[in-house]
């Protein structure tokens, strides 16, 4: 460990150095020692460990041996055996894939004829007290070899450097057939190309069905040998072991390409021309140090700290990039496509990602914004929708709605105007008139029956909100006859709604209640919900907090409703999704559909309540700690809740152009916007105590809404609050201060 605390010291000096001399980098403060990777890896946060670049193509780390669930990113803290590592992986999801192109550094110890026909028989144990992750950076000690693995990536390579500290000579293991035990390899392919370097690809069937990554690699030592472990008609050349003379320091960059190991080639040669590693390292922290520079906290705890610039940081993995320097990229019909004049990404967890994360890049990541939404326009034209869950050029049609449509009128409404406006209207028009997912019936008689399909009740939840932001998107373009078509449209979560029990249901063809019924009744993905129950999904109306207060006859039968959800038991039945966690009452803040629920407060006047809520969860439910997220990170979106509600606000309305109150945890925040300006959020006597806005002033004068707008924001200014230790009730109670669903 001696050797690796001087690396991370002399690291350290050359990041010092590099941000003297970088022109771009705007921060003084080193961000960077505030992320812990670690935080999200255990428990059910399935966050990816290892080293990356902010939205890059590589996500360079180890794979465990598959385990279950726990294991979809490809490692788990609670994991002791490493298998070697992937350059693609997945962070936060429920489902499990990529984790491809395996590298595993062994020494003459292995033997290939033991357990030849056993997987990973070439695995090792470690430990975490000899292991460190950071922002662009992983080490780890291979036990059984006595090597030391450090690892760091530009946007398109992954750099390994393998200290091998026993042994007479270096050897390589190239496998492409587990992963990370998720996928099934279709064709591989690892050939030796001259003295020094190979390339090949992989191609897979598992959640996305037709996934085809391409590698070159170059090593910095001759190779001696190159030996094929593995190889059959059906799958190809599956596993190698290369060896190359001598011990000590081996270096290996490889660059992947969704095109062809040419590209990968050619993207090795423009972003890693060279083989200094430390150099790489520097950059990459930089480069994370650039982006989470763009908020700034004030806080006396090095705690929150690390949880919100770890969550900050944990926004940035996806999506990623998906295309070559060159510009090609691998369309959604699996055509090779040409430069298109922008990047493109992939890995698109919208359903997920729409409610927080998305609109926090209309704020910090303002110069990708265009870049996201033209990656899905370009999808929608080449498989005739925008899409759902897309992964690595494959439409998944994971989880319910259409929900690339509020990431699209929530820029277009923002002024964002990168995009072709009209092409994307047409393309969320599109897609919300198909006939497929229930939208038939949706066309044809304004729900879905519950016997025509699962999930009924939580697709139509969705889609209503996905057709509110058609219409609002319609209303700012003058298109008036479809504003008024998807305007109704947004109203049928209103035929879910059964005044009797007070909850939405599900409905039969024949428009009767489907029974039995029970609120708290989940069985994953074959009921009426989606990972969710009726407690859940009766208040996923973000678009229509207004009808949904009607529906309930008062305000304050909605609130007694409301109260009710953080109260009852937090019962679960037997088959429940294991996404239901971070339970309050009913409420679980560990999945998404709920993660606006606890600021519904503010639109019946009552925004101490939507303190007090969002502070417990702020406090209870995120920490510096490896189980330190209540459930699946999911591409960015839990992080993205707390970033936005740890400063104190929160986009109910994913589309509508504001952020409503809730509890600012720091005493000071502030957002780095273009142009030099910037947002400060200051909280006057906060404390662990002082939960409750009694007061607030926007750049001086009283301000007594309980939301502001992104137009407010982006202007630059200061919004300070007073807090106190009991409610104001005062606050935000007057009808004209509370939160609106249209406030465009």
């Amino acid at each position: 460990m001696n050797s690796f605390k001087t690396i991370l010291s002399v690291t350290i000096l050359l990041f010092a150095f590099s941000c003297q001399v970088q022109e771009k980098t705007v921060q003084e403060t080193d961000y960077a020692q505030f992320v812990d990777p670690y935080i999200g890896s255990d428990y059910h946060g399935h966050v990816f460990v290892g080293a990356n670049v902010p939205f890059g193509a590589v996500q360079l780390g180890p794979n465990n041996e598959t385990q279950g669930w726990d294991w979809c990113s490809g490692y788990h803290y609670s994991d002791s055996l490493l298998i070697g590592f992937a350059h693609t992986h997945l962070s936060g999801t429920g489902i499990g894939d990529l984790g491809d192109i395996v590298f595993m550094p062994v020494s003459d110890a292995y033997n290939p004829e033991v357990d030849k026909d056993s997987a990973y028989n070439w695995k090792s144990t470690y430990s975490h007290d000899r292991e460190a992750v950071e922002p662009g950076y992983y080490y780890v000690h291979v036990e059984r070899y006595n090597i030391d693995a450090e690892l760091t990536t530009t946007e398109r390579v992954g750099f390994h450097k393998y200290k091998y500290n026993s042994g007479e000579n270096s050897f390589v293991i190239v496998d492409l057939k587990y992963g990370t035990g998720w996928d099934m390899l279709t064709d591989g392919l690892v050939e030796q190309v001259d003295n020094s370097s190979i390339q090949g690809h992989r191609m897979s069937r598992g959640w996305a069905r037709d996934q085809r990554v391409f590698f070159h690699t170059e090593f910095s030592k001759e190779i001696e040998q190159f030996k094929i472990l593995v190889s059959n008609e059906q799958q190809g050349v599956v596993t190698v072991l290369i060896e190359f003379k001598g011990a000590g320091e081996l270096l290996a960059k490889t660059a992947i390409s969704p095109v062809s190991s040419e590209g990968a080639k050619a993207n090795l040669s423009a972003e890693l021309n060279h083989w200094n590693f430390d150099g790489v390292h520097a950059d990459a922290k930089e480069k994370w140090n650039y982006e989470l520079a763009k908020i700034r906290i004030e806080t006396e705890s090095l705690a929150d700290k690390r949880t919100f610039y770890t969550a900050l940081y944990h926004t940035m993995i996806a999506p990623s990039l998906f295309n070559d320097v060159t510009g090609e990229y691998r369309g959604a019909n699996r055509e090779v496509k040409p430069d298109p004049g922008y990047e493109t990404y992939t890995t698109f967890s919208l359903w997920d990602t729409y409610r927080a994360a998305h609109p926090l890049f209309t704020l910090v990541q303002q110069e990708r914004v265009n870049d996201f939404i033209n990656s899905m326009l370009a999808i929608y034209h080449q498989q005739g929708k925008l899409p759902i869950w897309h992964l690595h050029g494959n439409e998944t049609n994971t989880m319910v709605g259409y929900s690339a449509v509020p990431v699209i009128a929530d820029a277009y409404l923002k002024g964002f105007s990168g995009f072709d406006a009209e092409l994307a209207f047409e393309a969320m028009k599109t897609s919300a008139m198909l006939d497929e997912r229930g939208l038939d019936y949706v066309k044809s008689q304004g729900f879905i029956p519950a016997d025509s399909q699962v999930e009924s009740v939580a697709r139509a939840m969705e889609y209503a909100i996905d057709d509110w932001a058609i219409a609002a998107m319609a209303g700012a373009m003058g298109k008036t006859e479809d504003a008024e078509y998807f305007s109704k449209r947004a109203n049928y979560y209103r035929n879910y709604f059964d005044e009797t029990s007070g909850f939405m249901r599900g409905k039969l063809s024949d428009e009767s209640w489907r029974t039995p019924f029970s609120p708290i009744f989940s069985q994953h993905r074959e009921d009426d919900f989606c990972e969710g129950n009726a407690w859940q999904y009766t208040w996923l109306v973000p678009h229509d907090v207004e009808g949904l207060t009607e529906l309930f006859g008062s305000e304050e039968a909605f609130v007694t409703k409301l109260d009710s959800l953080f109260t009852i038991p937090s019962t679960q039945v037997e088959g429940a999704s294991s996404d239901i966690t971070g339970l309050i009452g009913q409420y679980a803040h560990g999945n998404e559909p709920s993660h606006h629920t606890t600021y519904l407060y503010a639109w019946v006047g009552q925004q101490w309540k939507s303190a007090e809520k969002v502070r417990e969860i702020c406090t209870t439910m995120y920490t510096d700690q490896p189980d330190g997220l209540c459930g699946n990170e999911d591409c960015g979106q839990m992080s993205a809740w707390y970033v936005f509600s740890s400063m104190g606000f929160y986009p109910v309305n994913p589309a509508n152009g504001a952020y409503v109150f809730g509890s600012p945890l720091f005493d000071e925040a502030e957002i780095q916007l273009p142009e030099g300006k910037t947002f400060k959020v200051a909280a006057e006597n906060n404390s662990k105590a002082n939960i409750y806005i009694q007061s607030a002033k926007l750049n001086g004068q009283p301000y007594e809404k309980t939301f502001i707008t992104h137009k407010d924001i982006e202007q630059g200014g200061e919004l300070v609050f007073v807090m106190g230790n009991e409610p104001n009730p005062e606050f935000g109670k007057a009808k004209e201060n509370r939160p609106k669903s249209v406030v465009y």
